[in-house]
C-alpha cells in the first residue's frame, strides 16, 4: 500500500473507533469504464464493505433461477448458448443495441436484485465497518439513494472511457454500443449526486481524490451525528 493509502487507512479507522456508531453508507454509480469498480476496490482496501449489484445480478440470473428462465423466454435463441443456458455476451449485444430490449431486461433483473441488495446492506451495516458501499449502475433509478448517506457519481472523459474499455478487451463495436446506451447518463445523475468523483489522470492521482472524498465524507457524517445528538439532548 502507498504511503498515502496508509495515511488514509489510519484516518478511516480513527473516525470509527467506536464500533457502536452506524457506518457511513455510500452509493457508487456512473458510466461504464469510468472506474466505479476501481473506486470500490480502493474503498474496500480502506475498510469498507462493498456490495456489487453486478455480482448480485449474476447470482439472480444464474441457470435454474426464475430470472434466468424469464430472460430466455423474452429474448429466445438469440441469447441461448450451446448448453441451453444464457449467453451473457450475446445478451449484451442485443440489449445495448436496443433501448426497449434493455428496458425489458432491467424489468426482469432489478426486482430480483433489490431484495439481495437490501439484505446485504442490512448485514453489512450490522457488521459496523467504517463504511458500506453499494456499487450499481442503476443506483439512482432504483431508489437506493434514500437508503444511503451519500451518492458518488464516478466520471471520466470520453477518451479515457474509450481507452479503458479497450484495455478490458472490449471490441470497438461493443464499447460503442454500451457508451451509446448510456449517453448523457452522467448529466442525468448529477443532480442526485452528493459528490462527483473525477477519475481522469493517473491511478495515483485518482486514488488521492477518492481518499480525500472519503475522509471528507467521514468527517461530515461524524459532524452530522454529533449535531443530532446535541439536538436530542437539548
Amino acid at each position: 500500500m502507498t504511503a498515502a493509502g496508509d495515511r488514509r487507512h489510519r484516518t478511516v479507522e480513527g473516525h470509527e473507533e467506536g464500533r457502536g456508531i452506524r457506518p457511513l453508507t455510500i452509493g457508487l454509480t456512473g458510466p461504464i469504464g469510468c472506474g466505479k469498480s476501481t473506486v470500490a476496490r480502493w474503498l474496500a482496501r480502506w475498510g469498507a464493505i462493498v456490495i456489487d449489484a453486478d455480482v448480485l445480478a449474476r447470482e439472480v440470473t444464474a441457470p435454474g433461477s426464475p430470472a434466468h428462465d424469464r430472460i430466455l423466454d423474452r429474448f429466445g435463441d438469440a441469447v441461448r448458448g450451446p448448453d441451453a443456458t444464457l449467453d451473457r455476451a450475446a445478451l449484451g449485444r442485443v440489449v445495448f443495441a436496443d433501448p426497449v430490449a434493455l428496458s425489458d431486461l432491467e424489468a426482469i433483473v432489478h426486482p430480483a436484485v433489490r431484495p439481495r441488495i437490501l439484505k446485504a446492506l442490512r448485514d453489512a451495516t450490522a457488521a459496523r465497518p467504517a463504511a458500506v458501499v453499494v456499487e450499481a449502475i442503476k443506483l439512482v433509478e432504483a431508489g437506493y439513494p434514500e437508503l444511503l448517506d451519500e451518492v458518488w457519481l464516478v466520471t471520466c472523459s470520453p477518451d479515457e472511457q474509450a481507452t479503458r474499455l479497450a484495455e478490458r478487451g472490449m471490441t470497438k463495436t461493443d464499447a460503442s454500443q454500451r457508451v451509446d446506451a448510456q449517453r448523457g447518463l452522467a448529466e442525468r445523475l448529477a443532480p442526485a449526486a452528493t459528490r462527483i468523483i473525477d477519475t481522469n489522470g493517473t491511478p495515483p492521482e485518482a486514488e488521492a481524490r477518492v481518499q480525500d472524498a472519503l475522509a471528507d465524507a467521514l468527517t461530515a457524517a461524524r459532524a452530522a451525528r454529533f449535531a443530532k445528538q446535541n439536538t436530542r439532548s437539548v
